[in-house]
């Protein structure tokens, strides 16, 4: 993280009163009391009465015992979303096996052990098979499941990474397109090319306690380390595969994720830099040059400060900004790198919520694809975060699966197809399941409909656009003055008209909250307030996210 941004929680702002406390007054809310306290004074809000509540699976919404189907995504109590992913129908329940209604909730109760899951010690149970054609390989465990904030509801779950695979079986792409590698965990000497030696000693330590909180949001319990280390090595095998042949490309299905993590800091959800530790992994196999693209909607600070003075590194990433007020505070355009590396970080920040696929799909286009091309990459490795997709609890943009397979179609055809794919974030499991089916459909050949020859940005893309072009001008030649002078005269004609438009905002619900500060305080704010606010009895199934 540089020197001149807000540290994370410590952002500030012009008003002087930090919006937070503001949120939580409006809430009635009283962050200095007792919890217990404020939550019995609240007829609406009982959280320890969980015996007339139920928590989506898709979303994590609390809703009334007497709804079936989530006031909030409409996604029915006994969705089949985990065994299915986005396949699953969503407002009916799963197939029911032999016994009926019970037998369906009692399979779904049943939880494998910790010690069943380590005993096993292999990847998902579905088949893979070598595929000719692609040859795409794909890293997963099960044993990452076991990293989890147990009896809490956080939005980085276990339940993420059961829907991806589950959509990846349903749809039929890991019957015949992909092959899997083995897992192994990541050694020290491997972490230590990204990380401090103390960093990776403060995550190990980790396993001597049932649960560690090093920030607020970022949690680990004792296998927590142990589904870093899988995460970490996964990535580590997959570059290396693909940068020796053994691959055409690859897809690390893993968690936790990692674009937060720095050198020496946990945060963000994040314990290592996989993004990073691949890169580094690809380099050792024969990579001189390494492009990261960061479509996650939060700013890889993590990656970003790793590579920071490297020109071996060119680090992308487009984000939410909204001049340092969304999380974490980071990646304006105007950090380029230091030393021998600057120019080799361009940040694409978003200025508010709701942008959607057209405005990414031009930032690809015209910025990023033209700078990857000049750069000439050996390997590209996108942190593949699914929380700017449409209905993400947390992001608050519009990028449909159609737009992340459009945008994976064309890095796809940098660095002699040698593309990997690493999960960072994304908490609608129906979302990110079927974001991450469309990716894997591009890995293994399929083609998306092309892009139409009228894309417009809207005016907070267009701005964006222009603030990259005005700041890397002078370190990329490929940016072209045409586009440049097009995006000028189209915001100087919107300024003129009058026309102050912003990008359709379809996360209604969304927490405005996010950009305020740590990701799972908030969170568990913007949970309280969504309950206070719909009573029981009203059957609201509109979905602002769909």
């Amino acid at each position: 993280m540089d020197a001149n941004s807000p540290a994370e929680g410590e952002l500030e702002y012009a008003s002087g009163e930090h919006p937070l406390a503001a949120f939580l007054a409006m809430h009635g809310i009283d962050p200095s009391g007792d919890d217990d306290e404020d939550e019995s004074e609240d007829e609406e809000w009982q959280p320890h009465h969980h015996d007339d509540r139920w928590s989506c699976t898709n979303c994590t919404i609390p809703n009334p015992d007497e709804n079936v189907q989530c006031w909030k995504c409409n996604e029915h109590r006994d969705s089949g979303i985990l065994e299915r992913g986005f396949m699953a129908v969503l407002s009916e329940p799963a197939s029911e096996p032999a016994g009926g209604e019970e037998s369906v909730k009692s399979a779904r109760k049943e939880e494998t052990s910790s010690a069943e899951i380590l005993s096993k010690n292999l990847v998902f149970s579905g088949t893979f098979m070598s595929g000719e054609k692609r040859k795409t390989a794909l890293g997963f465990d099960e044993r990452m499941l076991l990293h989890e904030e147990t009896g809490k509801t956080h939005p980085e779950r276990p339940s993420r990474l059961r829907a991806i695979m589950g959509g990846l079986q349903a749809s039929g792409l890991l019957s015949g397109g992909c092959f899997s590698i083995p897992a192994r965990e990541a050694t020290q000497a491997e972490l230590e090319l990204v990380h401090t030696a103390e960093h990776v000693s403060a995550v190990q330590s980790t396993e001597e306690n049932s649960l560690t909180y090093f920030t607020p949001d970022t949690y680990a319990n004792k296998h927590s380390a142990l589904a870093a280390r899988l995460a970490a090595g996964i990535c580590v095998d997959l570059a290396s595969a693909i940068m020796t042949g053994k691959a055409h490309n690859g897809f690390a299905v893993i968690r936790p994720p990692g674009h937060h993590a720095e050198q020496e800091t946990v945060m963000g959800f994040c314990l290592h830099n996989n993004a990073a530790v691949a890169a580094r992994a690809a380099q050792l196999a024969g990579a001189k040059k390494v492009l990261i693209v960061d479509w996650d909607v939060h700013h890889g600070n993590g990656t970003q400060e790793i590579f920071e003075q490297d020109p071996t590194v060119l680090y992308i990433s487009v984000h939410r900004h909204e001049a340092g007020k969304f999380y974490p505070g980071t990646g304006s355009a105007d950090k380029v790198g230091s030393g021998l590396g600057e120019g080799f970080c361009v940040n694409i920040p978003w200025s508010c919520s709701g942008i959607g696929d057209k405005d990414y799909l031009l930032v690809f286009e015209h910025i990023v694809m033209p700078i990857a091309r000049q750069f000439e990459p050996d390997i590209t490795i996108i942190s593949a975060g699914f929380d700017a997709a449409r209905g993400d609890p947390l992001g608050g943009c519009d990028v449909t699966p159609d737009g992340y397979a459009q945008m994976t179609s064309m890095l796809s055809t940098l660095s002699g197809g040698r593309l990997l794919v690493v999960l960072e974030g994304g908490y609608n499991l129906r979302s990110i399941s079927a974001s991450a089916a469309a990716v894997m459909k591009v890995l293994q050949g399929s083609s998306p409909r092309p892009l139409p020859d009228d894309l417009q940005p809207s005016p907070a893309g267009a701005a964006a656009m222009l603030e990259v072009f005005m700041t890397h001008g002078r370190y990329w030649s490929q940016l072209q003055d045409a586009t440049f002078l097009k995006l000028g005269a189209l915001l100087d004609t919107w300024s003129k008209g009058g026309e102050r438009k912003s990008p359709k905002r379809r996360h209604t619900g969304g927490p405005v909250w996010w950009k305020w500060g740590r990701k799972r305080l908030l969170y568990d704010i913007w949970l309280r307030g969504q309950m206070k606010h719909h009573h029981p009895s009203r059957h609201d199934h509109s979905c602002a996210c769909c």
